[in-house]
């Protein structure tokens, strides 16, 4: 059965970034009728915060991204120390006694002579006096013993990849402090849940290598992984927030549709054009995560945006009627309001502009040469209420007696109705007016 998991950390607000990650997952789950776990990596304890479990969690909902079941690393500590237990018995964890201090300037060292910044395992052999001494008057800490031998996995993106553990510092597993870093506790998990795919960003690849060897250590066999491209920006920039790394609060609170941003991320990176999906099961048709490459993958935030346009110009009524009635449009004109103006719109909370012109008129944007022009014109416009044939019928006879056509006699009218050079038919706008401003 196909077990695949999301573990995010609760030490702020969901990404992008991260929902590529969660969705991918995701996908790789229901494609397969498997499960879907939520994990919250929340065993730092200084920086995780509830607030952000549960922001998590409406994030996800939101984006229709259900989960079979959630668990809590915080509430898993003693089984990581029992296996940190096992580890030293059989002589993988040691005990270390580095401040950072010293450490910074060990790797200064190595980069001058020009080796690696790998760890020399000075505390490894360090005699037990010693230890002791040391520890009364500094906290140690514990790193996994590596075999500095090549760790190989067959990857579902990468294909065969091989790292040799000799150019890879032993991993810390517990800090200073006591804490079981993520490298641990995520093996563990991913052992007692029966985690069957990992599916992360190509910069865990090292890390992975190293959970290789943690896992086989501890007994167990390690799941399939599958490591995804990073994103950049769109110049190939590395992808920050100032370069779009938009939480996903950010992308609702401006109005972005979830299968706007679902049908971008399940395709960015892959050889699968991105196109807007109606729903997440369409999406589950066309996934596969052997169509991902592994070239850094520029990401538009804009795409976001346009997407969110198309995705609502195709909107039925009775999807969007509650917003409608909402901004107050009688239940006669909704659905013909919807259908006016659903092309117009960016995000749905531009329907209460739409309908604020409708419902108030507009502030005329006029210019000076057509001043004449448009009073002329308002003259000959009828009282509202308008109809299907009004503004037919209207801008007719102004061009009889003015004598202008085509854009010199819509684009000023439009402008004095609506304020706007653009937006939906005058001929299904008109008859939602129900004042002019003059």
């Amino acid at each position: 059965m196909t077990i695949a998991r999301f573990a995010p950390s609760p030490t702020g607000d969901l990404h992008v970034g991260n929902l590529r990650t969660a969705l991918l997952n995701w996908l790789m789950a229901r494609k397969a009728g498997g499960t879907f776990i939520l994990r919250i990596d929340d065993t730092d304890r200084e920086r995780s915060k509830e607030e952000y479990v549960d922001s998590i969690r409406i994030d996800l909902e939101w984006l229709g991204l259900e989960w079979d079941r959630i668990e809590r690393q915080s509430l898993r500590l003693d089984r990581y120390e029992e296996a940190a237990r096992n580890l030293r018995e059989t002589g993988r964890l040691y005990e270390c006694f580095e401040t950072p201090v010293e450490l910074s300037l060990k790797r200064k060292m190595q980069l001058g002579r020009g080796k690696p910044p790998v760890y020399d395992r000075s505390s490894l052999n360090l005699p037990e006096e010693e230890k002791a001494a040391m520890r009364s008057d500094r906290a140690s800490y514990w790193r996994f013993l590596l075999d500095r031998r090549a760790i190989k996995w067959r990857d579902l993106i990468f294909g065969e990849v091989s790292i040799d553990a000799a150019s890879v510092s032993d991993p810390v597993l517990i800090r200073a402090d006591g804490a079981f870093l993520y490298t641990l506790a995520s093996v563990v998990d991913d052992l007692d849940m029966n985690v069957s795919i990992v599916v992360r960003g190509s910069d865990h690849l090292t890390n992975t290598a190293t959970q290789v060897q943690i896992m086989k250590d501890l007994g167990g066999e390690p799941p399939s992984f599958a490591h995804h491209s990073l994103l950049t920006g769109p110049g190939g920039e590395p992808f920050s927030k100032r370069t779009g790394d938009l939480s996903l609060k950010e992308l609702r609170s401006a109005g972005m549709e979830p299968m706007a941003i679902l049908s971008l991320l399940a395709t960015t990176g892959s050889s699968v054009a991105t196109s807007l999906f109606s729903s997440l099961d369409e999406l589950l048709d066309v996934f596969s995560i052997g169509s991902f490459g592994t070239a850094p993958t520029k990401f538009d935030p804009g795409a976001i945006s346009r997407l969110t346009a198309r995705h609502l110009s195709h909107l039925p009524y009775l999807s969007v009627s509650g917003k409608i009635r909402a901004l107050g449009v009688p239940d006669g004109d909704a659905e013909a309001f919807w259908l006016a103006t659903r092309e117009n719109i960016d995000v749905l909370n531009d329907l209460s502009d739409w309908w604020r012109i409708c419902s108030d008129g507009a502030n005329a944007a006029v210019e000076d040469g057509d001043r004449e022009f448009v009073s002329e014109a308002l003259d000959m416009l009828p009282a509202p209420p308008f109809n299907s044939e009004t503004w037919q019928n209207w801008t007719s006879e102004v061009s009889r007696r003015t004598g202008r056509k085509g854009k010199r006699l819509f684009m000023p009218l439009r402008m004095a109705l609506t304020g706007r050079t653009r937006g939906p038919e005058m001929a299904s706008l008109m008859p939602l007016m129900k004042r002019i401003c003059r």
